[in-house]
């Protein structure tokens, strides 16, 4: 067996996660080896199911995390169930998939944070949908590292 027949065995599909609210959805996505949380785009929250649709036609796919929204109490947010309305339609169109969910409490504090420590202007951090792609991406690395992947 050549090394590149065991890397491309080891090699499955990605991970993607999804930072779900009321207007945008931010969407982050590893790399085939499930190392490195990348930011991918932000969609309206209308176009998001044909979003899915389409990447999971282009790309390799095996799990994704949907951001669980807590309160500091430990009671979910108000937009909860229409989350769990989009897992149910993931799980019947997608039975392969693997749905896992990830506590999603201070990601867009820590993204403007981690913005403003990058160096990114004022004017770039108010655009909404950089926060909301950072924030899945936060709730994707904090998956990885939870999993251990």
């Amino acid at each position: 067996m050549s090394k590149f027949t065991i890397f491309k065995t080891i090699a499955l599909g990605r991970i993607i996660a999804i930072d779900y609210g009321a207007k945008r959805v931010g969407i982050a996505v590893t790399d085939t080896l499930k190392m490195i949380a990348s930011a991918l785009t932000t969609v309206d929250n209308a176009d998001l199911w044909d979003f899915i649709v389409n990447y999971l036609a282009k790309e390799e796919v095996d799990t994704v995390v949907l951001g669980l929204p807590l309160r500091l109490n430990n009671e979910l947010s108000e937009i909860e169930p229409r989350i769990q309305k989009l897992i149910r339609k993931l799980k019947h169109e997608y039975p392969h998939l693997k749905i896992e969910r990830q506590d999603e409490r201070f990601t867009s504090k820590l993204a403007v944070k981690a913005m403003i420590e990058g160096g990114m202007k004022k004017k770039q951090r108010q655009i909404k949908g950089n926060v909301d792609k950072l924030s899945a991406t936060l709730i994707l690395q904090d998956f990885l590292e939870r999993c251990h992947y």
